[in-house]
């Protein structure tokens, strides 16, 4: 009878460090990051005005291939962001954006709208 119960404990406590594992990995939730690929072309950008979705606190990599070097602005809160990128392939990283809501990012070099962040 004591093994028996020894051998129930056992599996009980394998079953609920099972449990827990599968618990804390689903709970994670950790996006992967989301890369946009930007190309610029003269005055030419694609995207060009698009929604994008992101999830809110998930990292944003822009890939950049441009003609010319110039600069991408990003209209977050609390804190605006403004990059550099050079003259053929750059990769610019965005913070994450904190809160639900929409956010532009534009080239300040073309004076147009690159796409718009929705964070959901």
């Amino acid at each position: 009878m004591r093994r028996l119960v020894t051998t129930a404990a056992f599996f009980l406590t394998v079953a609920l460090a099972i449990t827990a594992c599968g618990s804390k990995q689903q709970s994670s939730g950790a996006q992967p990051t989301k890369i946009i690929d930007v190309t610029i072309s003269g005055k030419t950008t694609t995207p060009s005005g698009q929604t994008i979705d992101v999830a809110v606190g998930q990292r944003i990599e822009l890939r950049v291939t441009a003609d010319a070097p110039g600069e991408i602005h990003v209209h977050s809160s609390p804190a605006e962001q403004e990059f550099e990128y050079d003259k053929g392939s750059s990769t610019v990283e965005i913070k994450p954006i904190p809160a639900p809501g929409r956010t532009t990012v534009e080239s300040h070099t073309l004076g147009k709208t690159l796409f718009i962040l929705q964070a959901k």
